[in-house]
């Protein structure tokens, strides 16, 4: 129906339907997610106490993880913050905690699941909290992958380097054929390893990680790297490229590193003259080669730990984690800005605020389990073989 015909039969839009039309914005929507802009005080007054409180009802029963990714309401309940596998670790290491609240993502969840007994139960505050990187590799389509590599008779050259952001599925099918997982710290390693069991190396699920590791780290070339599109037919490469790569990369990317671009790169060393461009290598090539240094979320907070004072740093990485360390170390003296003007938080990650939290923590202390993430048997069994083989990594 045309806005003619609407005003002759004397029809008022309503004003969802012009929010759903694009002609109208409601200014309280998505609160917390602009760039730059404050994330929003917890709706309840009390929820800070609230949390407190069940927390400290469950005493050592609960063990709560949080990312560096996560926004600081929720950090300051967690008993410890780390990556990804560094909190699934931890959490192994406290077989006394019955329940392991995680906050982060589901992936990262899954991970704890596989790594603790099966006494504990691990929760995730909001099973919506996703990642989108995770979810660009599926099982169906990594089968369909290698059923490519096998008509092309190149499956048993490939061995499968997972990174550790990556479904327990994607795990299981790794260390099924025999592959193994990798963080972005030991990613170089990982390679090293694969290409002593193989002459190519299927990484999954981001391509970034994988060309940076592969050009950056180990001298190949990018003409030794090819993409697996999966939403293609037969990846949308051709045997013979197949053929020709060390490296086949999975299309997948983190949608908040893969925001960064050369201008960011160009933009801040023009407005900060002597600034240091740190970022991570989920970041697309072309910043990694622009930037000063590159490294883990680890590898970040260390390089600024040891940072002179006085020194500027813009760093390409998740917002909440950027604006944390700023603050940290703004009384040494160090300045330190997000790389770019308009990336957002990640999305999923702040999925878990404190209202979640606070309903996780109170129904597990009120006995009831929520949330509860597990992995089932064949799968984990599968996927703790290939983050062994990581484990095992010289």
């Amino acid at each position: 129906m045309t806005t003619a015909q609407t005003q002759e039969l004397d029809v008022q839009p309503t004003p969802l339907a012009l929010l759903l039309l694009g002609r109208e914005a409601d200014p309280r929507s998505e609160r917390g997610v602009e760039c730059p802009g404050d994330l929003p005080s917890p709706s309840d007054p009390d929820l800070v106490e609230r949390a407190r409180a069940a927390k400290e009802k469950l005493g050592d029963k609960v063990f709560v993880l949080g990312h560096h990714y996560q926004r600081d309401e929720v950090i300051q309940f967690a008993d410890v913050t780390g990556d990804s596998f560094k909190l699934a670790r931890d959490a192994a290491a406290r077989p006394e905690a019955e329940y392991i609240v995680f906050c982060g993502v589901h992936f990262m969840a899954e991970s704890a699941d596989i790594l603790t007994s099966d006494d504990q139960k691990v929760v995730l505050p909001d099973l919506a909290a996703g990642c989108s990187m995770a979810d660009m590799a599926t099982a169906e389509q990594v089968a369909e992958c290698w059923d490519v590599l096998t008509e092309a008779g190149l499956a048993e050259q490939v061995v499968p380097v997972s990174y550790m952001n990556s479904s327990a599925d994607i795990k299981a099918f790794t260390g099924k054929h025999g592959g193994t997982i990798c963080t972005s710290s030991n990613a170089k390693r990982a390679l090293e390893w694969a290409f002593q069991q193989g002459e190519k190396v299927l990484f999954l699920p981001d391509q970034h990680l994988g060309r940076n590791t592969a050009v950056r780290d180990m001298g190949m070339s990018l003409d030794d790297c090819v993409v697996y599109n999966p939403h293609k037919p037969g990846g949308g490469v051709t045997a013979e490229q197949l053929r020709a790569a060390k490296m086949i990369l999975w299309r997948g990317h983190c949608s908040v590193h893969g925001r960064f671009s050369l201008d960011s790169v160009n933009d801040v060393r023009a407005r900060i003259p002597g600034v240091n461009v740190l970022v991570h290598p989920e970041c697309k090539h072309e910043v990694v080669a622009a930037a000063d240094y590159v490294g883990s979320t680890e590898y970040i907070i260390k390089a600024l730990e040891a940072a002179p004072a006085g020194s500027k740093w813009a760093i390409g990485t998740e917002l909440n984690l950027v604006r944390r360390l700023a603050n940290r170390f703004a009384p040494e003296g160090k300045e330190i800005v997000f790389l770019d003007k308009t990336v957002c938080f990640c999305s999923t990650m702040n999925r878990i605020d404190l209202p979640h939290l606070v309903w996780a923590l109170e129904s597990l202390a009120e006995g009831n389990l929520v949330n509860r993430i597990e992995v089932d048997k064949e799968t984990e069994a599968f996927a703790k073989l290939a983050l062994e083989r990581m484990l095992a990594l010289p």
